[in-house]
């Protein structure tokens, strides 16, 4: 670790360590950096309680992975460089986190980000700090910020607020101040009015702040980068009389610039808590009014009020200018930093390509939409589930009449016992100890040409030949000569005279309530045609469902066209998919409820066929 003056807490060189998964201000911290032209960057490492591993994070435009660990021993034992901790651990946890850093070899200084750290837990760290001649700034306080060097946490603010206040480059001023709001105003008021701050320190609101302003400027005093002092006091405590003291005895010799605020409080008939617990004057000595005239009359540059604190700054600094003591510090352009996507795309600044495009829902906004309808419309209005599906699969409102039929087909394809090789699959895979989706995934996977796949087979033949405007009798024809076995059409038990009631009750929905049926109609001709040769040969359920989804679209205004799109892009699949998946589920959990072991297939459903040896090879 690089050793610096005793008087000089931060630098260009400055490493630190951040308790806390803080991201933002880990960032800004970084950019800070960046914009400093530092070498390197100021986190060396994050403690994260909860985690560890690495954090992904921007050094100028590069990804940079910073590391994470879950405790600050090891933290301190890894990045001996790193001097000061920002703690950004809550009131409660805010006392073990900074007195374990302050008693360990490497840490010099550490940054307490709480408030509402109880003021006999503060005494205790402010008394292990003066012990091990340690630095404490807070608690309740932003932290502070060497100028063109290092920057703890989000101390004052934005990125663009900091480059105009030309903080990335240091100054000749160094300020201590209570507030740490009011030390962003004077990051700004020192700007204007001088070249700008070498260092500024917001010691925390605190009835007892870890470091008091006169520990600060004294280290501001043998620091000979710097030219001035800035003091910002507030109403109650007496701490502003150490300064006076110091001003009297000539251990302060640099213009100090101060001011007091809270001189409203003499308007109140009251005391009067103002934000800060130290805010509060319980004494005459602590009114801002009497600090301002102790410190004028001890001989610091007093305004007339914060109105002219400003023009006192400027004036001071330009006659220090003027007598060669200051000899201001040049402008330097900064490095741009590239704005965070988000940021950009928020302000529609830049753009470009998407990689995914989405027409079916949006979850941006303050509530979920389906195909342009918020999710509380859907329960409003019934859409149901069939409503759903015509709203994520075909981008439409669809009539009553469309939606009670897809929800009939998940209804009527939810299960078909446990002996199809889907339910198969998912059983013995649930009895082998996989869980749910697992399982799941298995059943499905048995779903293609030979199990399901005839919805889609039989949409694809049916239309085909309906469309090109071909009889019946072609199709059949046409198909036994090509030797194509027409899906939809054929059933292991049913016939004509053991209909299915699944195929009955979906022939007769459509021919109640569908506006049109040609497909259905012409299939209906095909079976006449098939029955006739053996009477198994009925127009299944598969087919009748590809069928009809057929009819449905055509019904609601598809054209032709469009009807094989749907069917090519795995639509009618689809819906057998969603409804089995019903079916699937209930048999893994029953297999599960029912506590069943590991299945094994009988070796007397098994045809052992091995050779009585193995054939030679020549």
């Amino acid at each position: 670790m690089k050793e610096r003056p005793e008087y000089v807490l931060f630098d260009k060189d400055t490493k630190a360590i951040v308790f806390g998964y803080q991201q933002n201000a880990i960032q800004r911290m970084l950019d800070f950096d960046y914009i400093c032209r530092r070498k390197e960057p100021s986190v060396t490492c994050i403690v994260n309680p909860t985690r560890e591993g690495y954090h992904k994070c921007f050094w100028g435009t590069k990804d940079i992975m910073i590391p994470m660990y879950k405790t600050i021993k090891e933290a301190v034992e890894k990045h001996p460089d790193a001097d000061v901790m920002v703690n950004f651990a809550s009131f409660r946890s805010a006392y073990q986190t900074s007195k374990e850093a302050l008693e360990s070899k490497t840490i010099r200084t550490v940054a307490i980000i709480a408030e509402g750290v109880p003021e006999r837990r503060s005494r205790e760290l402010i008394k292990i700090a003066n012990e091990k001649k340690k630095w404490i700034i807070g608690p309740a306080t932003v932290g502070g910020i060497a100028g063109g060097g290092f920057r703890i946490g989000n101390t004052a603010g934005m990125l663009d607020n900091i480059i105009a206040c030309r903080l990335h480059r240091p100054g000749s001023v160094a300020y201590v101040s209570k507030s740490g709001g009011l030390s962003n105003e004077l990051n700004n008021i020192i700007a204007r009015n001088t070249d700008g701050v070498r260092e500024g320190v917001a010691i925390g609101g605190d009835r007892y702040p870890g470091s008091t302003f006169i520990e600060h400027i004294e280290r501001y005093e043998k620091n000979p980068d710097i030219k001035m002092i800035v003091l910002l006091g507030e109403v109650g405590g007496v701490d502003e009389y150490v300064v006076v003291d110091a001003l009297k005895s000539g251990k302060i010799k640099k213009p100090l610039v101060a001011w007091c605020i809270g001189t409203c409080s003499k308007v109140f008939p009251a005391e009067v808590q103002f934000g800060h617990a130290g805010a509060r004057a319980g004494a005459e000595r602590e009114t801002a009014d009497v600090k301002n005239k102790a410190l004028k009359e001890a001989g610091a540059v007093v305004p007339d009020s914060f109105e002219d604190f400003d023009k006192k700054i400027k004036e001071t600094f330009d006659k220090e200018v003027k007598a060669g003591r200051i000899k201001p510090m040049p402008d330097i352009e900064p490095p741009k930093i590239p704005l965070d996507y988000k940021v950009a795309i928020r302000d529609g600044i830049v753009r470009r390509p998407s990689e995914f495009i989405s027409t079916i829902s949006d979850d941006r906004g303050e509530e979920l939409m389906y195909c342009g309808v918020p999710i509380s419309k859907i329960f409003e209005d019934d859409y149901g589930l069939g409503g759903v599906l015509g709203l994520l699969w075909f981008k439409k409102k669809l009539p009553k009449w469309s939606t009670d039929f897809l929800e009939m087909v998940v209804l009527l394809t939810a299960d078909h016992g446990p002996a199809v090789s889907g339910a198969h699959n998912a059983i013995v895979t649930a009895r082998a100890g996989k869980d749910l989706i697992s399982s799941l995934v298995s059943g499905l996977l048995t779903i293609g040409p030979r199990f399901g796949g005839a919805v889609k087979g039989a949409a694809d033949h049916f239309t085909s030949y309906c469309d090109a405007g071909h009889p019946p009798e072609f199709m059949v024809k046409d198909m036994k000569i090509k030797n194509i076995n027409i899906q939809g059409i054929g059933h292991r038990i049913k016939s004509v005279t053991n209909p299915d009631k699944r195929v009955e009750l979906l022939k007769d929905y459509a021919k109640k309530n569908f506006p049109m049926t040609p497909y259905l109609d012409y299939a209906i001709e095909v079976e006449k045609i098939t029955t006739a040769k053996r009477g198994n040969l009925i127009l299944n359920v598969d087919g009748c469902i590809g069928i009809l989804c057929c009819d449905m679209f055509r019904s609601i205004g598809y054209t032709k066209e469009e009807v094989k799109e749907f069917v090519s892009l795995g639509t009618l699949n689809a819906l057998f998919v969603l409804g089995r998946s019903i079916g699937f589920m209930g048999h893994i959990m029953d297999q599960k409820r029912l506590k069943t072991g590991l299945y094994r297939h009988p070796w007397d459903d098994i045809a052992y066929m091995m050779p009585d040896k193995p054939e030679k090879v020549k």
